[in-house]
């Protein structure tokens, strides 16, 4: 599989999303936001996610003006969050993170949370902003098969992406099989399990076959199914390590021992019995 840090997915609408990027959940704002998104571009990476909720959408910014890398080649992700849902409430939300943010368009927005009774009023107001031109993708996160078929009934406009909590150890394959019929994107939050796999002894027999990390293998495996990956790291040189991804490829049976490790775990936010 021919693939590389530029490499990219095409959404439903037609934009291309690069298929590798940062995520910055949980990166202090300020020095620490900025010198991740920095070293991240510095590097290679074209996909920086971030959220109002994760309060660094300014730093971000910042850094991606002043990165020297043009505007059109960076691919920007935010989400709405849990108390801005509604339809007038969600339009504020997205204009006051694109201020924060410091640029006329957002690539991605993404509801952050499938908040019950007022989502729908919300992928309204999502639709509004798409049809307007202030942002060229609009997507969803934390959606299960339940939600994206209650979406799908009300609304003509298909999310571009669904964000959800993925690794080898929560492969959630019913999930990305519905997001494939249905032509969204699957993008893995939390791939490297938050460091509660990293030791297992099968992830590093196949790290050591190939010379790699089992935060490598983690990615890789991600990627060779065609999902994007977009792991957290506020250390530089755990962002540099985690790019160093496109160099192998894991052989077919050894992708079936990794999708074997399936055991429904989650280390984030289980939205499986939100109503």
């Amino acid at each position: 599989m021919a693939l590389s840090i530029r490499s990219i997915v095409k959404l439903n609408n037609g934009v291309e999303m690069p298929l590798f990027g940062l995520g910055v959940w949980q990166i202090p704002a300020g020095a620490a936001t900025h010198r991740a998104v920095t070293t991240a571009l510095q590097t290679g990476y074209r996909l920086i996610d971030t959220a109002k909720f994760y309060g660094n959408e300014a730093d971000v910014g910042v850094a991606v003006r002043e990165s020297g890398v043009p505007r059109d080649e960076v691919f920007l992700t935010t989400k709405l969050w849990n108390n801005d849902h509604g339809f007038d409430a969600a339009l504020k939300a997205f204009e006051a993170s694109r201020k924060r943010l410091g640029f006329p368009t957002v690539d991605l927005y993404l509801i952050h949370w499938p908040v019950p009774e007022e989502r729908k009023e919300t992928w309204r107001a999502m639709e509004r902003i798409l049809k307007e031109g202030s942002v060229r993708a609009i997507g969803v996160s934390n959606y299960t098969i339940p939600h994206l078929e209650e979406l799908l009934a009300s609304s003509g406009v298909v999310p571009a992406v669904n964000q959800v909590e993925l690794s080898p150890f929560l492969a959630q394959k019913p999930l990305i099989e519905f997001c494939r019929r249905h032509g969204i994107a699957v993008e893995a939050y939390s791939p490297l399990t938050k460091g509660h796999r990293l030791g297992d002894k099968r992830l590093k027999a196949v790290a050591q076959k190939y010379g790699k990390s089992v935060p490598q293998v983690l990615i890789r495996w991600g990627l060779q199914h065609g999902i994007i990956e977009i792991p957290k790291s506020a250390k530089p040189d755990h962002i540099r390590e985690n790019a160093a991804v496109f160099d192998f490829e894991i052989r077919p049976e050894e992708m079936l021992g990794l999708d074997s490790l399936s055991e429904d775990l989650h280390v984030a936010w289980d939205p499986t019995g939100e109503p």
